[in-house]
């Protein structure tokens, strides 16, 4: 790391660097994100040392004290430590991108409505936790509670290698509050997640390929957003793709926005076209999309949340609710990643020495 970090300074260096500003601003890119990672890298080795110290020191003089610092300090170090691990495993080419994340409700009309809503409850808080910043894209709500559909621009570092385990469909199993007899149902949901493209990456729009429509807001805003069609919506009619933002004033704005999603979602299709191409040799290999259950909220008549990729599993329906989703993304993502990386086999060898010990 620090080797490419002194090539790409040497780069920033030259005169004619800011010339194109496409290449300078993925090369910027490119070292933040170095820089912060060999922080971290350097700042766990310097904690290293510190408590080696400590614990000569312990040795040295008998000190009961002096161990349980060093201890505690250890301690202190395994989350970071099992945070960086996961981090390894998510070198995928967009993983450190932000992210646009969408949920849209199912079938079921209020009911649905409502657990759409729930979920993106459940998104923020986890965003939250993350330490990630999300911005309000687009929503439509539902008719009598709830949400039909709600688009979030989620950004942070490896914001869309995180929440790329949530893609699929979420369905929720309770009592209803909606019913006035009081029975269970059953709502689906589907949640899309897609890397923010960079600007630097060719995907070609026709603009004799798209029909952008104007309309008024319909959230609440202030005077003028209801009053003015800064609203857009842009259809790519070659692959019928539909995307729209409402959140801001300005109609310029919206329209930005709108063209980066499109960017991302014919990434996305091309991806998954390349993959169904190379899916074909392989029948058992199955991609995740609107229909393929992925996890199981059940909170009546027993509670528990069971994700049906890797069966991990929770009785504590609450706090997955407020947002603690992160060992259902962790062991998602441990699956993915050692059914082609020997890295994460070799981290879950470690961890059941570290237990055995």
């Amino acid at each position: 790391m620090e080797q490419r970090l002194g090539e790409l300074r040497r780069t920033m260096e030259s005169p004619d660097f800011w010339l194109d500003g496409g290449r300078a601003a993925a090369v910027g890119k490119e070292a933040r994100r170095l820089e912060i990672e060999l922080k971290k890298w350097k700042t766990l080795d310097a904690d290293l040392n510190d408590i080696e110290t400590l614990l000569d020191l312990a040795d040295e003089e008998n000190d009961e004290a002096t161990a349980r610092e060093a201890a505690t300090a250890i301690a202190g170090l395994d989350p970071r430590l099992a945070k960086m691990k996961l981090e390894q495993l998510l070198s995928g080419e967009h993983d450190l991108s932000d992210c646009f994340l969408s949920i849209n409700a199912g079938a079921g009309g209020t009911e649905a409505q409502d657990w759409a809503q729930m979920l993106s409850r459940m998104y923020l808080r986890y965003c939250e936790r993350q330490g990630f910043a999300v911005e309000l894209m687009d929503e439509q709500l539902g008719d009598e509670a709830g949400i039909k559909s709600i688009t979030l621009a989620v950004h942070g570092e490896y914001a869309y290698g995180y929440l790329k385990a949530e893609k699929g469909v979420h369905r929720l199993v309770r009592i209803s509050p909606f019913d006035a007899n009081k029975r269970r149902h059953t709502s689906f949901a589907a949640v899309f997640v897609l890397p923010d493209i960079e600007e630097n990456i060719a995907i070609e729009i026709d603009a004799d390929d798209l029909r952008i429509d104007t309309f008024r807001s319909s959230g609440a805003g202030g005077q003028k957003v209801n009053k003015t069609s800064s609203a857009v919506r842009i259809t790519h009619l070659p692959t019928n793709t539909v995307v729209q933002c409402q959140n801001e004033r300005s109609q310029h704005k919206n329209k930005a926005f709108c063209m980066k999603m499109l960017k991302a979602k014919l990434f996305e299709l091309e991806e998954r076209k390349q993959r169904e191409k190379m899916d074909s040799f392989a029948s058992d290999k199955k991609e995740i999309e609107w229909g393929s259950q992925i996890r199981s909220y059940v909170l009546q008549p027993y509670q528990l949340v069971k994700d049906l990729r890797t069966g991990h599993e929770t009785g504590n329906v609450q706090a997955v609710l407020d947002g603690d989703i992160h060992r259902f993304v962790e062991q998602y993502l441990m699956q993915e990643a050692a059914a082609g990386k020997p890295l994460a086999a070799k981290f879950e060898a470690d961890d059941r020495e570290a237990a055995a010990t």
